[in-house]
């Protein structure tokens, strides 16, 4: 199942090069934060979402298979994961993050366990 989790799914409604920053990301319950930066890279797609004073200021690396749907005129983004997961989540490292397989084979495997099928 975590093969697919760099990809946006075909139904989330995310046009390529659409820019998703800004936008306000939603958990199943409730609001975490907003899209810092992102990236449509094929095989490699992701959001780096601000939770702000949430969980007091972390950067989180959310890959593009945990979005369930993009709302481009209310400019959110839905995922597929609580607060406490994302909450719960390995912190966005922008040094591990370029170049570093192992950092998404991490990231991968921790949003990999919590994805429903």
């Amino acid at each position: 199942m975590s093969e697919n989790i760099w990809g946006y799914q075909p139904t989330a409604g995310h046009q390529s090069g659409t820019a998703l920053t800004g936008y306000k990301v939603e958990a199943t319950d409730g609001s975490i934060g907003k899209v810092d930066k992102h990236s449509d890279e094929v095989g490699s797609a992701y959001l780096v979402v601000d939770t702000g004073v949430w969980i007091f200021g972390k950067h989180v690396l959310l890959p593009a298979g945990t979005v369930k749907s993009v709302d481009a005129a209310e400019k959110k983004i839905y995922v597929d994961l609580t607060k406490d997961q994302i909450k719960d989540a390995p912190e966005f490292d922008k040094d591990k993050h370029i170049g570093d397989s192992g950092y998404h084979e991490q990231i991968g495997g921790y949003y990999g366990k919590h994805r429903r099928p």
